[in-house]
Formats: structure tokens, C-alpha cells, sequence
């Protein structure tokens, strides 16, 4: 049995009414309410009967999941399937699969400064034989035959500092960054280079993609604000930047993970910004970030995305959750561009779907356009 024939059709009435719900932040058309994106990965397989391996091994099987799933909680009108490892495959590391958690990386490929004149970026034409595109086409592929209506190519780099990293390991990095500047700007400039090349490879093959990046590890729990410009957003620039020229764009969704109490404000004058960004960021200390700050400081640069705590997500508790979306949906829906309702990081696989229809209820009651 194909992966396509576990699943009922995507109900076309619900399709089209997400969709203007959808396009409403961007066209400015206010149609229903507010827009839920609880950031849907692997919980999407385990919602439907499956694990948190079979997501990340069977790309068309998650992004399958995702869609039906989507349908089920009333959320967004396209499917995606991503991981947090792109193109570092290409760049020589080894990826294994885990069952009950994302792909990881074993070991560094470099362990030494001095190792990182060694690390080569591949060539666009290598990215399209390689292993992340593979993994990326199977997704789009299958989504343009069984579910072209809720197709839209991404383009996939989730942190630009943490897949450095990656290569050399993320302790020494991090210590690089004090100790060893140079050698760890070099090995960011690789793969940021690699990372354009990459959305290169996929524009080229499947026209204007969606650019989905962020700040993960360079968080202020991390770096300081200095540092977070200097290797993050800085970086983020020429990312999105090259990438708008290799035909890349023009939607790009800028996820700040984690702790982004202070440097929050150092993004402002360095990224890119389009008519069609979304600008998402995790929390203020330990706590989720104030939807009013965001809009406060980019409401009239990008659609504001404000989270309920992830932390919620995993109580037996939908009230909590419902409270929480309440109070960001009042703080934030009056964003001149725009404001989705999302999760601070990745729905946990394991949450209660009574607490993402939680969100979904807070935006109708708290975010129906028209009635506030």
C-alpha cells in the first residue's frame, strides 16, 4: 500500500477557506480569524498512528502527515517536510536516524582550528546529487502528485551558527567564538555559502521557494548581542540576500529560537526584509516573548508570529495553553502587517491534541477579524 492510500482526500472546502485565511496577513484582506502554525513536525506522524523516526525516514510519509494533520487542527493550507540538518551531510558529516527523536549528527568532522581550512563548500551542481536534496525532493515530489494544492517548496536552513557547529562540534565552537574568531567566522562563511548554494539547487529546480531560517544556537543564553550580530545576523543577511538572487523568495520565515531577551533588537538592522516575511521569536529569559514588543519593534517590517510556551504544549492542561494564546492574540493582533499564533519552537511530538485545539480556539474567539 502506497503512503498516499492510507489517507482520505484533503477536504477541498477547508483547503480553500484556509487558504484566503492563509493570505490574509500579506493581502490584507482579514478573512475569518487569525492564522494558527504550531511549528508542525514529527508530532504530525504520531497523531497519525506513526513515530518520530518515520517522519524524519520517510519524508513523503511525514509530509502527508503534516497536510492531514493540518486539515484535522484547522491550521495552514500547505504541507512541508524539513529537518534541522541541511546540506552538512554534503559538507561531510554523517547523519543517523534516531527513533524517538530528530536525525543527529555522531561526530564532528573537524576537531581543530587549524582543520578548518580543510572544509570544502560543494557546488551547486554536487548539492543536487546529494543527500539533503534527495531527502527533499522525495517530499516535493510526492506532494506535486498526490496533493499539488498544498504544495510550497521550501528552502530549509534552520541555523546558520548551530549547523557550523555542527562540523566541529558544538562545544567547540561555541569556544572558538571567544577563543579562535577567525577560524570560526571561516567555518560560518562555509557554510552560509553552502547553505545559498543549496537554495540555489532547490529554486532552480522548483521555482520561487519559501526561505525558512533563523537563530538558534546564537541566542542570548549563548552570545551576547555583539555576538549574535556578528554570527548570526550578519550571516542571516547574506543568506536570504544571495538566495533572493539565485531566485529563492520572495516568502522568508526568520525563526529566533530560544532566549532572545536583549539581542532581539540587533536583527532589526541587518536582515532582509519582503512583503511576504514572518518574523517569529522563542522567548524573553525563560518566559515566552511578548507579542506587543515584537509588533512593537517590527510590526511594520513583517507578519509578527507570537508563541505559547512550549512547556504548555506538554501539560494535560488545555486551559493553560488557551490563556496563554489569549493573552498574545489581544497583545498582538493588531500588527499593521499581519500576526499568526504559533508555538515557541517545534510542537512537541507527544502534545495533547487538546491543547493545540486550544490555540485554535483562542484564535476564533479572541482573533475573528471584525470583532474586536
Amino acid at each position: 500500500m502506497s503512503f498516499a492510500e492510507l489517507f482520505p482526500p484533503i477536504n477541498k472546502e477547508w483547503l480553500e477557506r484556509s487558504k484566503k485565511r492563509f493570505a490574509s496577513p500579506f493581502m490584507g484582506t482579514n478573512f475569518e480569524w487569525i492564522s494558527v502554525d504550531p511549528m508542525m513536525l514529527s508530532h504530525a506522524s504520531v497523531a497519525c498512528g506513526f513515530s518520530i523516526g518515520d517522519f524524519y525516514r520517510q519524508p513523503e510519509l511525514g509530509a502527508h502527515c503534516v497536510a492531514y494533520i493540518s486539515q484535522l487542527y484547522d491550521l495552514l493550507p500547505v504541507t512541508h517536510w524539513y529537518f534541522s540538518l541541511s546540506w552538512v551531510a554534503e559538507m561531510g558529516l554523517d547523519i543517523q536516524y534516531m527513533e524517538n527523536m530528530p536525525p543527529v549528527t555522531p561526530t564532528p568532522m573537524i576537531t581543530s582550528p587549524t582543520e578548518v581550512d580543510k572544509v570544502e563548500v560543494p557546488g551547486v551542481e554536487e548539492l543536487r546529487k546529494g543527500w539533503t536534496m534527495a531527502q527533499f525532493t522525495k517530499a516535493n515530489e510526492y506532494i506535486k502528485k498526490h496533493l499539488p494544492e498544498m504544495f510550497l517548496p521550501m528552502v530549509n536552513v534552520s541555523d546558520i551558527a548551530g549547523s557550523a557547529a555542527q562540523l566541529c562540534g558544538v562545544e567547540n565552537f561555541i569556544m572558538w567564538t571567544l577563543a579562535e574568531p577567525d577560524a570560526a567566522h571561516e567555518l560560518t562563511k562555509k557554510y552560509t555559502q553552502t547553505a545559498i548554494n543549496g537554495a540555489e539547487a532547490m529554486a532552480s529546480k522548483y521555482g520561487s521557494a519559501m526561505i525558512s531560517t533563523g537563530s538558534v544556537l546564537a541566542n542570548n543564553d549563548v552570545f551576547s548581542d555583539q555576538m549574535v550580530t556578528d554570527f548570526s545576523a550578519k550571516y542571516l543577511r547574506r543568506l536570504v540576500d544571495q538566495s533572493f538572487r539565485k531566485g529563492a523568495g520572495p516568502q522568508v520565515f526568520y525563526h529566533l529560537c530560544g532566549n532572545h531577551e536583549t539581542d532581539y533588537k540587533v536583527f532589526k538592522d541587518h536582515l532582509m526584509w519582503s512583503p511576504f516575511t514572518i518574523l517569529h521569536v522563542g522567548y524573553k529569559g525563560r518566559e515566552v516573548f511578548p507579542a506587543d514588543e515584537l509588533v512593537s519593534t517590527y510590526g511594520r517590517l513583517a507578519t509578527i508570529m507570537a508563541s505559547v510556551d512550549t512547556r504548555r504544549m506538554i501539560e494535560p492542561n488545555p486551559m493553560r495553553a488557551y490563556e496563554q494564546a489569549r493573552e498574545q492574540i489581544i497583545k498582538g493582533r493588531d500588527s499593521p502587517n499581519g500576526f499568526i499564533l504559533g508555538t515557541s519552537c517545534e510542537v512537541p511530538p507527544y502534545t495533547p491534541p487538546a491543547n493545540i485545539l486550544a490555540l485554535v480556539q483562542a484564535a476564533k474567539d479572541h482573533g475573528t477579524y471584525g470583532t474586536w
